[in-house]
């Protein structure tokens, strides 16, 4: 259930469609589920706006089906499943409406919503190796009502790249920059775009990248101004708070 729901269930009471009494029952319920290996929250929505992701990773396919099969049942239109494995998928696709996007290891059910909000999010990757975290990144973003452009490999190893696009940098109304290596394409992008740039640095690179955390040591010590980081190969986390940035103007 979320803010929508609650919404049309206060009007049917005005209109006299349901009673007060019969609201009341649809609301009172349980707000989660125990199903004994996870607790689905059902007022996720209504207190965040957007109703509860399942992480796939560390699930069973079984797992994940009898939680999204509980969330659907509940009232839970679109249902997104983030590193989703291809054996997961293959399993729940004859169980649930499910579709799924191999390269950024996320599945939707019921759909992706149509754009809520004339902002635009710039998905930006240093190289093509950071592209599954940037597609992440970018179908969520989808996935939350937003309007995703992507500008992929980048990075500043050929830096002439980036300012050919100058232009869809500055047309931006939030960025997500994503880069391994030594991360540095987030300091540029922020010493140029007048938006929030979201970095996530990925675990991309050779040996001293130390598996991302270079990158994200060079991120947090970025000089560029309105620039923040979330955690290595966090494509998800950064599209969530990119999402409601960009949906701040429509409060």
């Amino acid at each position: 259930m979320d803010k929508n729901d609650v919404l049309e269930l206060f009007e049917k009471v005005a209109k006299g469609e349901i009673k007060p009494d019969e609201a009341v029952e649809k609301l009172k319920y349980k707000p989660f589920d125990e199903l004994g290996f996870a607790m689905p929250d059902h007022h996720r929505g209504l207190r965040k706006g957007i109703g509860e992701v399942i992480y796939g990773a560390g699930k069973t396919p079984e797992q994940i089906s009898e939680i999204a099969k509980n969330l659907s049942e509940n009232g839970q239109k679109h249902i997104l499943i983030t590193r989703m494995s291809k054996d997961a998928y293959m399993y729940i696709k004859d169980k649930i409406d499910i579709e799924y996007y191999e390269n950024a290891k996320i599945g939707i059910a019921g759909g992706i919503k149509k754009a809520d909000t004339d902002g635009v999010i710039l998905v930006i990757t240093a190289g093509t190796s950071d592209i599954p975290i940037a597609e992440e990144a970018a179908m969520t973003a989808e996935f939350m009502g937003n309007n995703v452009k992507r500008l992929y490999d980048v990075g500043v190893a050929g830096i002439h790249r980036l300012f050919a696009h100058y232009k869809d940098i500055m047309d931006s109304d939030v960025i997500i920059a994503i880069a391994g290596m030594e991360g540095a394409l987030a300091s540029v992008v922020g010493g140029i775009a007048q938006c929030p740039v979201i970095a996530v640095p990925t675990s991309v690179g050779y040996g001293a990248s130390f598996g991302g955390i270079s990158a994200l040591l060079s991120m947090l010590n970025s000089c560029a101004s309105g620039v923040s980081v979330v955690n290595i190969d966090n494509g998800f986390g950064a599209a969530y708070m990119a999402s409601m940035i960009n949906h701040m103007g429509g409060k």
